[in-house]
């Protein structure tokens, strides 16, 4: 039988949220180090395992903040984002962080045009850094920057270093947000054949598909995925915390220990501090995900909840709504009315239907319950 739900990955996933670091990186995003803690706390009280504070190479502003982060935290480990130089690792020893990701360029577009080193240079660096990293009592993710325009053969060669020099994960980055589910699931299920090190996923949303291309990578053998709140990032954003954490929970069924009704209180305080817009129509949090206007919608709903509900909007703290407009049918506006306290004949309803339209087209918003009784008074329907 065919049922629109995959087989459940009998493995947790680690959630490593980088809202404090690749988040802010989105154009006039800048959060106070107030708002960095807040956010971190929230996290943490949600469940997220682990979380990228940001970019200790910034400053001594910066490595601040993220001590004071790092110092606040309980339960959530914490990363810090270095390019792979030696003084991207001093300033992050220190600092009270468990890891750093130190980011390389593989892809020959961006080792030439950004690096312009030969791989052979390229690969003693790697070894040199990884190691002082290690030697300052980090654990150590190698970033792979670019890895979707890479040869394959090139990140076979970072993550053999990788491993030997002692890092415990290397970060697939689909850095231009370039790749598609199914070639995201054909490439990590190589590179999860080739190494023993831990894979985690870093997409970005440029054609909408990061949060896809985050969950073939995890059903292709990642470990963990980068996500940011809101799915804040630069450009178009990253995987949002929100839809991966729902998504694994009710597609395949995989533990990722987050309190996902804490998601819609995370997901108001990172708008609000972010300075982001959130659009109405945001999967999981935005404003009417769960209202229900059209006719055939409402009425199967109050015939059973299931007929138009692929999860329940309890699993996120939220609930339906039924709101009335130019789309609702008889079944919805009676409901509505009675639930104001008023009855109404189907004579009746079929006549506020007609001004549903009307008004619905002149003010392109939902009638309020004001509205609503001045339908029924204009109409003679009450005293």
């Amino acid at each position: 039988m065919v049922t629109g739900i995959a087989e459940p990955i009998h493995r947790s996933v680690i959630i490593n949220d980088t809202t404090l670091r690749d988040g802010e990186q989105g154009p006039g995003v800048a959060f106070t180090i107030e708002e960095k803690m807040h956010i971190a706390m929230l996290l943490e009280m949600a469940g997220v395992p682990e979380l990228e504070v940001g970019i200790p190479a910034m400053g001594a502003e910066e490595q601040y903040v993220i001590s004071s982060v790092c110092h606040s935290l309980s339960t959530a480990r914490t990363m810090g984002w270095c390019r792979m130089l030696e003084h991207d690792v001093h300033c992050a020893s220190g600092l009270g962080l468990n890891w750093v990701d130190l980011s390389i360029p593989v892809s020959s577009q961006q080792i030439r045009s950004k690096l312009n080193l030969t791989p052979k240079v390229l690969f003693e660096r790697c070894e040199r850094v990884i190691s002082q990293a290690l030697n300052a009592g980090l654990k150590v993710c190698v970033g792979m920057e670019d890895a979707s325009r890479a040869d394959v053969d090139m990140l076979y060669r970072v993550a053999e270093v990788a491993e030997r020099c002692g890092a415990k994960r290397v970060r697939f980055a689909d850095t231009n947000g370039i790749l598609d589910p199914f070639s995201t699931y054909h490439v990590i299920t190589q590179l999860h054949a080739h190494t023993d090190l831990e894979i985690e996923m870093h997409a970005h949303n440029d054609l909408g598909l990061a949060t896809a291309n985050s969950l073939a990578a995890i059903r292709a053998g990642a470990a963990s995925v980068n996500t940011t709140v809101n799915g804040l990032g630069e450009r178009a954003g990253n995987a949002a915390l929100e839809e991966i954490s729902v998504a694994l929970t009710v597609l395949q069924q995989t533990p990722s220990n987050i309190d996902l009704r804490q998601l819609p209180t995370i997901c108001n305080y990172v708008h609000l501090a972010s300075g982001r817009p959130q659009t109405a129509q945001k999967a999981i949090t935005g404003d009417v995900v769960f209202t229900h206007e059209s006719g055939i919608h409402v009425d199967g709903l109050l015939k059973d909840i299931n007929n138009y509900q692929g999860f329940s909007p309890s699993l996120v703290g939220r609930e339906h709504h039924f709101v009335l407009g130019k789309h609702s049918g008889v079944s919805a506006i009676m409901r509505i009315y009675r639930d104001m306290g008023i009855v109404l004949t189907e004579s009746q309803c079929e006549q506020i239907k007609q001004q549903l339209r009307v008004w619905s087209e002149r003010r392109k918003s939902v009638p309020t319950t004001d509205d609503l009784l001045e339908f029924a008074i204009h109409h003679q329907q009450i005293a």
